[in-house]
Order: C-alpha cells, then structure tokens, then sequence
C-alpha cells in the first residue's frame, strides 16, 4: 500500500496494481466473459475506482459487456484532521498520532463482497481488504452463510487464508524445496469449498508443485500471530485445532482442511496508515578477489566516513539509520555465523542502506557511491543498476477504528449503487487477547538421550512479517517429533537465538510462543524484529522471510532417537 500510495501521488489515474488489469485480465477478458467466470480482487489498492475504470476500457475495446462493480470506504485520508487530536497510538509501538499521515486505509471485510455478488458483479474490485475476504466473500454469496456462523464464517476465512499467496501452498518456498517439480510451471491452488465449512485443496492437473500436509501447513501459520484469535472484520478466529489430511488419487496432492473455529469479530476496523519519515537509498555493490568481505567493509564504511564528511561541512545532521551488510559473510545469521578459516569468500556483495531526514543528504550518498569505483577496493566490479535511487520513506502505523464511522459505497460500472451498512449485532468491543497463550505442560517426563537433530530434520519452517514484527511457524514432520520441538523452542530460546535481529525499545517480552496442536506445530511473534519493516527497514530482510530458513539449523539436543519412533 505504501508503494501505491507513492505512485497515486505521481498520477491521478494510479494507485492500483496495473499487472492485475494488463497481465491478468486483458488476455482472458473474452474467455472470462464467454465462461461466466467472475473474478474478484483487491487489485484496487490506494485507487479502485481508477482500477474499475482501466477494466472497463479492457472490456469495452474487447466488445464485451461485464458488469464491474467496486467496493469503496477504506480511505480515511479525509478524517486526518479530526484524527489527529483523538489519542490515537500505534498498536505496535504506541506511538503518537504522526502529523504528516500520508495514507489511511481500513482492512474492510467479506460483507461487501458479497453483497455486489448479490448485485450481479461480474468483477469486483476493492481497495484495502484482508486477503483471506476475497474467498469468504463468494462463499457468503453462495451458501448464504449468516453473521452469526462464527464456525462457517472462520472455516471460508481459514481457506482465503491459505490460497491468498497463491503459489506458497502448492510448493512455493517450501522447506523441502529440493522435492518440489517444475517451478516454472507451478500450479495455483484451487479450494472446493462445501456449505459445511469443510474443504479440499488441490491444484489443476499436468501443472507443477506440490500438495501436501507440509505445504499447506506452512501456509496456514504464515504471517500468523495469535491462532486461537486471529481477528478478522467478519470473524475472530481460532485455527490452533485445525487439522489437515492428505487425499490419495490427487494428480499432484490434495488435502482435506477441518477443525476452524470461529467467535464474535471487533466492532472496530484495523486501520493501516503510513507516514513520511525522511528518505533512502541502498547501494548494492559486488566485489570480488582475495578477502572480498574484508574488502566489502572497508568499502562501505569508507564510503560514510567520505559523506558524513560532507555533511559536517554543509552542515547537515547525520543519518538517521544505516545498515551495512556483506552478503555472502553470513552478516544475517549474527553470532551463527559460518566463519571460513581461509579468509572467506572470494566474491561478496556488499549491501549499504541508509535513511536521513532531508533529501539533499541521501542525494549526496547517492553520487559519492561513485567514488569507490576508482579510490578504494580492487575488484568491485561496479554498483547495481548504477547510481542508487532516492526514495522516501514510508512508514506504517496501525491502530483501530468503530466500524461504525466508516461508510462503505458500491459502484456498478462507475455508478454509485449502494452505501453497505455493517450490521453491528454480533460484535465485541475487544480488540486484544488478554489471556497469555495456552502452553501445554506434559513434558517433565519426556525420555531423554545422547542424539541431536538439526532443527531441519524434524520440522519444516515459514516466516512471514506483520509491520515490524515477524513470525516464524514451526511444524513437526511427525506427531512424535511435537513433544521435543515443544521442549526445547521455547520463547526465550528463539529470543536468543534471534538475539542480533531483536531491537528492545523498553522492558518487555519480545517473543512470544503459540501452541497448534492441530498441526503439531508451533508459531512464534517476534517483535521489533525487521529493523522497522517493509520498505521502511534498511536490511536485506525487510520481511522476515528468511528467518524461518535461519532457524533450520537450531539443534534439537539430549533426545533418544527420534528416527526410530516412525520406523
């Protein structure tokens, strides 16, 4: 959303995702129409009704005759002023209301969604929305399910979940990535959904990738905090009891998914607003030869030294933030670190981000980087894709919202239709869980031994990024494998070992354990953890997605062996 916002500043007639209308429509607009296929997506972004507008002309230069409706009401920009007087704190870090709010948009639901289906959409497009509303708005035009189906409600959420990353259920990064067929032509998954709240994943026949308990397993606990509340505008869910069973006869894989529970949803919308906090730059530069890492950062904090140089001179403050990394030393796995003994690698790439206040300042990095083409290490072979670019920064800021105060309007091919009203009834005022996570407590019995397991061995892994804090998913391969990962990845473990990447504002937990005995898995939320997040961090690793890959190689010590359990 921050990326579309920023183009929508540049153009009226932007702020959506043009790929949605160019690449996935506009060669299939005349199969689309022909096969009464209808289609729905929030694609719309910072700008559905530009994005409604560009489907329209798709369909009118096709000579084919949609009827496309849009789902309007996200943007709060034009409540901004009396927001700002209001208390309002970020969820995450309780930070005052920013005076310079450069989008605010609320997470809408299914209902709308729904009720343009009921309206004769072919299409429909919506702006903000939770991914996982784009499935559970047709299954409510469908089956009719009522507000009040908490079950049926968390059950349509829980398959939107799964599909919403397309690809990363049907073998996309998968942990075993190794016994996934034919990326190049991975098949997207397709659920069958019944009126019961039961349903089948598969994929379409003849295509790539894979299906399975694991592939959809690590699915479920991406980008996951709390399983037992996982908040939704039309559902509070709990996912910590879902199971998943594979299906023989599948070309490809298929499973079965059972067990979501569902409960009252907030009466507020969670709001995701982004400010502008200064601006960056990052320079990606390889070098090689002899003590290439060596080289890498000298390099880099030569190239600070040269423009805080400058600064003092022109009287400029420092930086507010910078990130120096040598990919390819290990720089990310911090004191995990594979050190070579034979002066390391000899290609490197060097990565140096940084973030100031004023413009001027990022400019000035921007054109020194050229100086260390011909002053400083041999072998740097040039910068990457040439002088870095200039960019403001974004930044999120999350709080909630009374339902109430939002209204939602339909179109239908650019007319206004309908303001959608929220039904209230079945609502809570409770946004948080108070109650700490369940943690199970059978393990003071469990036999121990002389063997140790590399994490990988016994579990796959998934991360994902939630703002600034990340999650990490861990799910037992085998039901007997879940008592020892239970044991020994515990909260303070993982907080250790991820101790490099944890930033401490204040006194306070920064990992925090959930228990999916479902799943025979485990998920854990650490915050303060992406240096900020999205493209407001300055690491490699805005989103946290390799650090479930990081945690691979934890050691699982002092058991029996667990391989001759399953055998």
């Amino acid at each position: 959303m921050s990326l579309l916002t920023a183009a929508k500043a540049q153009s009226p007639v932007l702020g959506y995702t043009p790929d949605f209308v160019s690449a996935a429509m506009a060669p299939y607009i005349n199969d689309i129409h022909r096969k009464g296929v209808r289609v729905i997506s929030n694609a719309g972004g910072i700008n559905p009704l530009a994005c409604a507008a560009a489907l329209q002309e798709v369909a009118k230069k096709a000579d084919v005759d949609l009827k496309i409706a849009v789902v309007a009401g996200d943007d709060l920009m034009s409540e901004k002023e009396n927001l700002k007087g209001a208390g309002i704190t970020d969820l995450e870090s309780g930070k005052q209301f920013p005076e310079n709010i450069h989008s605010m948009n609320v997470y809408l639901g299914a209902r709308p969604i729904s009720r343009a289906l009921d309206l004769g959409a072919d299409i429909v497009v919506t702006g903000r929305c939770v991914d996982s509303g784009i499935v559970l708005g047709p299954l409510i035009h469908s089956f009719g399910w009522n507000r009040d189906e908490f079950d049926l409600l968390a059950a349509g959420s829980l398959a939107g979940h799964l599909i919403e990353c397309g690809a990363q259920c049907t073998g996309g990064i998968f942990t075993d990535w190794h016994a996934v067929p034919d990326w190049h032509n991975i098949g997207f998954p397709i659920v069958e959904c019944s009126s019961e709240g039961d349903f089948i994943l598969s994929k379409p026949p003849d295509t790539g990738g894979l299906i399975s308990f694991g592939t959809v397993a690590e699915q479920l606990v991406y980008e996951l905090g709390n399983p037992q509340r996982y908040l939704l505008p039309d559902v509070t869910c709990d996912f910590s009891e879902v199971s998943i069973t594979e299906i023989p006869g599948f070309d490809g894989g298929a499973v079965k998914v059972h067990g979501a529970k569902g409960s009252p949803p907030s009466m507020f919308y969670k709001v995701n607003a982004t400010y502008l906090d200064g601006f960056r730059a990052t320079a990606v530069c390889p070098v090689a030869g002899p003590k290439a890492v060596q080289k890498g950062k000298r390099t880099a904090e030569s190239i600070l030294q040269r423009t805080r140089l400058i600064f003092s001179q022109l009287g400029y403050e420092d930086y507010s933030a910078v990130n120096i990394q040598v990919l390819g030393s290990e720089d990310t796995y911090g004191p995990h670190a594979r050190r070579s003994i034979d002066g390391g690698p000899r290609e490197a790439v060097i990565w140096l981000a940084v973030h100031h206040k004023q413009k001027e300042a990022v400019e000035i990095f921007s054109r020194e980087i050229a100086s260390a083409g011909t002053g400083m290490a041999p072998g740097l072979t040039g910068v990457v894709e040439g002088r870095p670019r200039v960019s403001p920064v974004l930044k999120p800021f999350f709080f909630y919202y009374p339902k109430s105060n939002v209204q939602i309007n339909l179109f239908l091919n650019g007319q206004h239709v309908e303001t959608f009203e929220e039904d209230l009834t079945f609502t809570t005022d409770e946004v948080v869980s108070v109650d700490p996570p369940k943690i199970s407590s059978e393990l003071k019995d469990l036999p121990s031994g002389p063997h140790s397991y590399r994490l990988e061995d016994l579990a796959y892994t998934r991360s994902g990024d939630k703002g600034n804090s990340a999650n990490i998913g861990v799910i037992a391969r085998h039901p007997l494998y879940y008592p020892y990962l239970k044991k020994t990845l515990t909260a303070q473990a993982l907080e250790d070992y991820f101790q490099h990447l944890l930033e401490r504002e204040k006194h306070e937990e920064l990992v925090t354990r959930y228990e999916l005995p479902g799943i025979h898995g485990l998920n854990f939320v650490l915050k303060n953890s992406l240096g900020g997040g999205g493209i407001a961090s300055l690491r490699s690793d805005p989103q946290g997605k390799a650090l479930g890959q990081m945690l691979l190689d934890f050691q699982i010590k002092n058991v029996p062996d667990l391989k001759s359990l399953i055998e």
